[in-house]
């Protein structure tokens, strides 16, 4: 697995949480209010845990179909 590059995977996490905001009912809402409320700064969240980004599940597969979807869009080399 690559690296995700720190500015996206700030973005992501931004979507992701956006997307669970209120839905701490949830098994992914719960873990993303836990990651936001208690790590304080997005340097300190899941994702950052480790140094290529890959410490947070969700960002990890949102970022997964982002690359499936860019391989997708690109033309055939023949």
């Amino acid at each position: 697995m690559s690296a995700i590059p720190p500015e996206l995977a700030r973005q992501l996490c931004a979507e992701i949480r956006a997307a669970n905001r209120g839905k701490w009912y949830t098994f992914n809402g719960l873990r993303c209010w836990g990651c936001a409320r208690f790590s304080g700064d997005a340097g300190r969240r899941y994702f950052a845990r480790r140094p290529d980004n890959r410490g947070c599940a969700q960002v990890n597969a949102r970022y997964a179909r982002l690359q499936q979807i860019e391989h997708v869009l690109q033309p055939n080399e023949f």
